[in-house]
């Protein structure tokens, strides 16, 4: 029998996110039925209720950072058992078919991937996400929390976490690499993380020197602020890999120009707005790309490399009834670096 859940969902676009219940399916066969310990908030999050993007069904719960304890599982379930520690991101169902899934790259599934909330799941069920209890999910999707990783900083890496780490792992970087990150948030934040680790020479590039101090304690040598023109005269043609975390339009052009030979910018900021680009700007072999999330077999990667090397997010944690302040500090840009709910508070 489906299972009545606590949770904190959206019954409109336009009003405050209020407490609600949900039902999750009992588990199936390779189903696992986790209890939810902390879940991150997502700016993806509140653009899907605000329907910024597309329009969903209500009542939604959003929330694609979850991490938790195993409660139950299905008769086939071979991966996980009660009592691990587990952790659920952005995608919760794929098709498993097609050589994108088939090679661990579920989240550019060419059947169309599940997201873990407002999606249209296999059996035709909207999903919900993880501002509620518990989730229920088959075990393809479920990845093991290594001990090491602090249960309340945990969460973010299921979304702020990989979404850096993939693009930084696709394009090689490591020793020798001439790393620049534009922006210091959520995302930004762990991208310094992950390069520093990878042994890549980091600069900050954010729009003010107001997180400069973090900046170089989480690993980069350089900081720099994009609202004095003297940076871009200063690093043009200097780097190798530029990681963009800008989430509004910017002069791409201008960005380009920092790039040396054979340099490529990667956006994972995803503006809403058409970027333009002069041709001439890709000379000298540049390249302009973007990335998504990473598969389930990167995305455990990820959690094993924080494990190694001691990488956490920085969080702010809340209780649920601070969800909708939360959500408008996160627009004004008002946390570091992450906002993780305690989800006993329930």
């Amino acid at each position: 029998m489906p299972m009545t859940v606590a949770a904190f969902g959206a019954v409109s676009a336009s009003d405050p996110l209020v407490p609600m219940t949900i039902e999750r399916r009992d588990p199936g066969p390779r189903d696992v039925r986790i209890k939810i310990r902390y879940a991150g908030i997502c700016h993806s999050d509140i653009h899907t209720v605000r329907e910024e993007w597309r329009p969903i069904t209500f009542p939604q719960v959003v929330g694609h950072e979850i991490v938790g304890e195993v409660e139950a599982v299905g008769s086939e379930v071979t991966r996980h058992r009660v009592g691990d520690r587990v952790g659920v991101g952005c995608l919760v169902n794929s098709c498993r078919e097609c050589e994108p899934c088939r090679a661990g790259l579920e989240q550019y599934c060419t059947g169309g991937g599940v997201g873990t909330y407002a999606s249209v799941d296999r059996d035709g069920t909207i999903t919900q996400g993880g501002y509620s209890t518990h989730i229920v999910v088959d075990e393809h999707f479920v990845l093991r929390l290594p001990e090491a990783i602090p249960y309340e900083r945990a969460a973010p890496l299921l979304c702020a976490g990989i979404t850096p780490y993939s693009p930084l792992r696709h394009w090689k970087i490591g020793p020798g690499s001439k790393v620049a990150v534009v922006g210091m948030g959520g995302l930004g934040h762990m991208g310094v993380k992950f390069a520093a680790a990878l042994g890549a020479e980091v600069t900050v590039l954010s729009h003010t020197l107001s997180k400069r101090e973090d900046g170089l304690a989480f690993g980069a040598q350089e900081y720099a602020a994009t609202s004095d023109p003297e940076t871009f005269t200063r690093f043009r043609g200097h780097f190798d890999f530029m990681l963009s975390t800008i989430s509004t339009g910017f002069d791409l052009d201008a960005y380009l120009s920092l790039l040396g030979l054979g340099g490529t910018l990667v956006s994972i900021g995803m503006p809403p707005e058409p970027l333009s680009v002069r041709a001439g700007s890709l000379s000298r072999w540049k390249s302009f790309a973007s990335s998504g999330i990473g598969g389930i077999p990167e995305t455990q990667e990820m959690l094993d490399f924080c494990a190694e090397h001691g990488i956490a997010p920085e969080v702010e944690l809340i209780a649920a009834e601070q969800i909708n302040e939360a959500y408008e500090r996160v627009v004004a840009s008002d946390v570091r670096y992450r906002f993780v709910i305690d989800v006993a508070t329930l």
